[in-house]
C-alpha cells in the first residue's frame, strides 16, 4: 500500500524519517516537504498526487491551539478544517465566502462550509482526539481575531497547510489523515512559552503508531 507522508518542513517529521531509514521495511512510503503556507502546500500536494496517486496521504505537523485546557505536546487528529481568513470583516463581524454568497456552502468539496474528512471509521481507528481546525495565511496574534475565530468556528487547532490537504484529497478522492501536535497556544508569540521539542517528539511517535495501527511495517 502506497502512503504519502507530507509535512510543511522536514524538521517536523525528522525523527520518523531517521527511524524509517534505519529500518528494513519495504513499505512504500513517499515523503513530501510541501513548504510553509496554503499556496505552496496546495501546489506541492496536487503535483505529487498527479505524479503518483497514493492510497493514503498523512499530513503531519505542529500547530497552535485555541483551547488552553489541552496540554502543549498533545497530539490530535483533524476531523474538519477550513480557511479561516478567506473572509471579510463587515460591521465588526467576520463573514466567510459562504456568508457573502460568493460560494455555496455545499459546493464540492465543502460540506456546510467545512472541508470534512469523510472517512469517520479511519479517523476513529487512529484513537486520537478528533477536533476542528482552521487554516490561515496570517498567523493569528490579535485577541480580537482569536475571539472571532472561536465564536465563528469553535476550532481547537490552527495551521497554515491543513485545509490544503483536505481540499486536494477531497477533490482527488484520496483517503487522508491530518495529524497535529500542539506546540503553542494561538496568540502566544513568546517562543519561550512554546514546546516545539516535545510536540515534535510526540508527533513522530504517533506517526509510527499510526503506521503500525494501519498494519503497515515500519
Amino acid at each position: 500500500m502506497s502512503i504519502l507522508l507530507a509535512a510543511a518542513t522536514a524538521k517536523e517529521i525528522q525523527p520518523f524519517l531517521d527511524h524509517y531509514r534505519r529500518s528494513d521495511s519495504a513499505q512504500d512510503i513517499d515523503v513530501l516537504a510541501t513548504g510553509i503556507g496554503l499556496v505552496s502546500a496546495t501546489y506541492a500536494l496536487a503535483k505529487q498526487v498527479s505524479i503518483k496517486k497514493p492510497m493514503l496521504v498523512i499530513q503531519a505537523g505542529i500547530a497552535g491551539c485555541f483551547d488552553k485546557n489541552i496540554p502543549l505536546g498533545s497530539v490530535v487528529i483533524i476531523k474538519q478544517d477550513l480557511i479561516a481568513d478567506l473572509s471579510v470583516m463587515e460591521n465588526n463581524q467576520l463573514l466567510t465566502m459562504f456568508d457573502t454568497g460568493l460560494v455555496k456552502a455545499t459546493q464540492p468539496p465543502y460540506s456546510k462550509g467545512w472541508l470534512v474528512n469523510p472517512d469517520k471509521e479511519l479517523v476513529k481507528r487512529i484513537r486520537l482526539k478528533a477536533v476542528k481546525a482552521v487554516t490561515v495565511n496570517h498567523i493569528t496574534t490579535s485577541k480580537m481575531m482569536i475571539k472571532l475565530y472561536k465564536e465563528k468556528f469553535n476550532p481547537v487547532a490552527e495551521s497554515m497547510e491543513g485545509a490544503a490537504l483536505h481540499y486536494v484529497c477531497l477533490m482527488e478522492k484520496i483517503p487522508f489523515l491530518q495529524i497535529r501536535s500542539i506546540s503553542n497556544f494561538v496568540g502566544q508569540r513568546d517562543k519561550k512559552e512554546w514546546n516545539i521539542k516535545e510536540a515534535v517528539i510526540n508527533l513522530n511517535k504517533e506517526i509510527a503508531g499510526i503506521i503500525t495501527t494501519l498494519n503497515f511495517k515500519s
